[in-house]
């Protein structure tokens, strides 16, 4: 039904698991990844990382988030993440670890979103897309975690992100 920069717009005809047949519209996207960087050792005792401001039209304000973008065509999970990470906070890092991959809003589309988390990370210049406006903020961990908790974080990759990380980020 339409084909945009970021998004197409399908209606399918969907056989239910009851065998009953109907109309879904489908929200299609070429997948993401997003990906924390941590300024240093994240299995430290209250690690500092680093998290984008960006003005987000849909919320009418700015959000904090993890640096964030959408797969290019034949572009690996992996790669996005590297390449969004500088292109959004001028950063490289020496590794990135995947944490996780999860639907975004399977209710009404097929996005998925790989996370990640960087370590050995060099500060760099960024070079942001013309609809970006964003500020990068450094903070520690437990901030960040206290910012979830209190709903000043209100994005969910940036939530899930940064608790799944804080969660399991021994060992990684």
């Amino acid at each position: 039904m339409y084909s945009g920069r970021v998004i197409s717009l399908d209606v399918d005809q969907v056989e239910f698991p009851d065998g009953s047949v109907g109309e879904l519209e489908m929200v299609r996207h070429p997948g993401a990844s997003a990906v924390l960087p941590f300024l240093s050792d994240p299995e430290g005792e209250d690690p500092q990382i680093l998290l984008i401001r960006q003005y987000r039209y849909a919320a009418e304000s700015y959000l904090y988030e993890v640096p964030a973008g959408r797969l290019e065509p034949g572009e690996s999970p992996d790669v996005c993440a590297a390449r969004e990470l500088r292109e959004e906070t001028g950063c490289t890092a020496e590794r990135l670890t995947r944490l996780t991959t999860v639907y975004t809003t399977p209710g009404f589309t097929d996005e998925r979103i790989h996370l990640y988390m960087a370590t050995g990370v060099t500060r760099g210049e960024s070079h942001r897309e013309a609809d970006e406006f964003l500020e990068v903020e450094t903070m520690l961990l437990s901030k960040a975690l206290a910012l979830v908790e209190s709903g000043e974080i209100r994005d969910g990759k940036t939530a899930l992100t940064i608790m799944y990380a804080a969660g399991f980020r021994v060992g990684l």
